[in-house]
């Protein structure tokens, strides 16, 4: 029977299948970072256990550190301290740790693909949420527990209920300034946070076949936004180029033939044209316009030329939640979000932190300044991200606009190393999460594209990218 990509990677790594009985899933890498990993190490050391294969846990510190220039802002002693417990581990264990100024230290999502890591046909875990997404590279991608990081760190193996499986079709020409950003607020709009809850998504259209590796890491990335347990993308010539260029195969020799054998073998893993899902969800997109949200959760979005809806035109399910929400944002039902001010703008995260949004961004701030009273945080999502903005002069852009540019890190799309937006204040940011207090406590949070962010730090305010470029 022809299969999906999702079916064929979980069959290819199930060690084991019983009925009545999870699968016992094979986990081909782990990512690890200082925030989930101490209690996993902890139950290593207590068992007397060795690592299952140290090769494949591969490390970075990124959610706790200090983005500061220096690197020395701890926001508290914890931090300090969570940071040196987890270099401790992976110089007790063996484990490769791409620490600060390695030149490959970044948020986990961001220089796992970089270094050529991400592969085709792979399973990936980490004890993050956002793990799908490695899912743009045609891996099965998925977010574990502290529990499941000991297992795996044990075991190189989890047990796992096969989810099921959901085709996603994106359809129709978007507007102009429409981005892959836009895409999943599209997806997520439609089918609610828990759309995709007991699935694994795989991305298809036009649209995505269209987009840059980066846009669809985007993408995937969200997946969790919607209840997704993986978001996935067949492979395709898009990826394979993407992968050569990390320079992973320069270590082989014959670097250019071992790369071949690597494709052919790839291939094998996209989807079959008649492939069978458990759902098939379309998505239209013509002539939607840039999306922002103006809830509490990544659902709760409108295009930039749209009204908040009405409580009668939503659902009666959803009221109560859009009623709790817009009185925490300070907005109502019924209003544009269109020339709402603004204080705060971040450009980053594992959503939005890497080189093509950072091109995005300096191109419009260009010879221009921020918005008086805008505080804007530019932080790479990677120290090869840093370097690449350096080099371009990018760098420049920013701070000369009035930006903060900073050091590689989580920063202020989880506000856990100090990066923080003030109580009361409101912010747009290019992150994946609009939760209540996510980025400070009593912060307000509207998720948009690094465009709409980086408009809105120039005029102060929300605004349509077609009135601000034919002004």
């Amino acid at each position: 029977m022809s299969k999906n990509i999702i079916d064929k990677i979980w069959s290819s790594h199930c060690v084991k299948q019983e009925k009545n009985t999870p699968d016992i899933l094979f986990l081909d890498l782990q990512l690890l970072h200082e925030v989930t990993s101490p209690q996993a190490f902890a139950e290593i050391k207590n068992n007397n256990f060795d690592i299952f294969d140290t090769e494949r846990q591969i490390a970075t510190v990124d959610h706790s550190i200090p983005t500061n220039i220096t690197r020395d802002n701890f926001v508290d002693e914890k931090n300090k301290i969570q940071i040196e417990t987890f270099r401790n581990n992976c110089k007790y264990f063996g484990i490769k740790l791409y620490d600060i100024d390695s030149g490959s230290q970044g948020i986990v999502h961001v220089a796992g693909p970089e270094l050529g890591l991400t592969q085709p046909g792979m399973t990936i875990c980490c004890g993050d949420s956002h793990t799908s997404t490695h899912g743009a590279f045609g891996a099965l991608a998925f977010g574990v527990g502290t529990t499941q990081i000991f297992h795996v760190m044990a075991a190189s193996s989890l047990l796992l209920d096969k989810p099921k499986t959901m085709k996603v079709n994106f359809i129709g020409t978007p507007s102009k300034y429409f981005s892959a950003k836009d895409a999943i607020l599209a997806l997520i709009r439609q089918i609610g946070v828990q759309g995709g809850t007991g699935y694994a998504m795989e991305y298809c259209g036009k649209f995505i076949e269209n987009c840059s590796m980066e846009e669809r890491m985007t993408i995937c990335n969200m997946s969790i936004e919607c209840g997704a347990r993986s978001g996935v993308i067949s492979p395709d010539k898009t990826t394979y180029e993407f992968i050569k260029n990390t320079g992973v195969f320069n270590k082989f020799e014959n670097s250019d033939e071992k790369f071949e054998e690597a494709k052919q073998y790839w291939k094998t893993y996209k989807s079959d044209t008649d492939a069978v899902y458990d759902a098939i969800i379309t998505v239209d997109l013509e002539n939607l316009k840039p999306l922002l949200t103006w809830g509490t959760t990544p659902g709760q979005s409108v295009c930039v030329d749209e009204k908040i809806p009405l409580y009668e035109e939503m659902n009666l399910e959803d009221v109560s939640l859009a009623k709790k929400s817009l009185n925490y944002t300070k907005l109502k039902a019924g209003e544009y979000l269109k020339d709402t001010s603004i204080d705060y703008v971040f450009i980053g995260s594992c959503t939005n932190g890497r080189n093509s949004d950072f091109d995005v961004v300096a191109k419009i701030l260009k010879g221009k300044k921020i918005a008086k009273g805008v505080t804007m945080f530019v932080v790479p999502g990677s120290e090869k991200v840093e370097k690449y903005c350096k080099e371009k002069g990018i760098d420049k852009i920013f701070i000369d606009a009035g930006a903060d540019f900073r050091r590689p890190g989580c920063s202020m799309c989880l506000a856990m190393n100090g990066d923080t937006v003030p109580a009361g204040k409101r912010a747009i940011s290019t992150s994946n999460r609009n939760f209540i207090g996510r980025q400070g406590v009593e912060s307000i949070t509207h998720l948009a594209s690094p465009q709409m962010a980086a408009i809105a730090a120039i005029t102060g305010k929300i605004t349509d990218p077609e009135d601000y470029f034919t002004k």
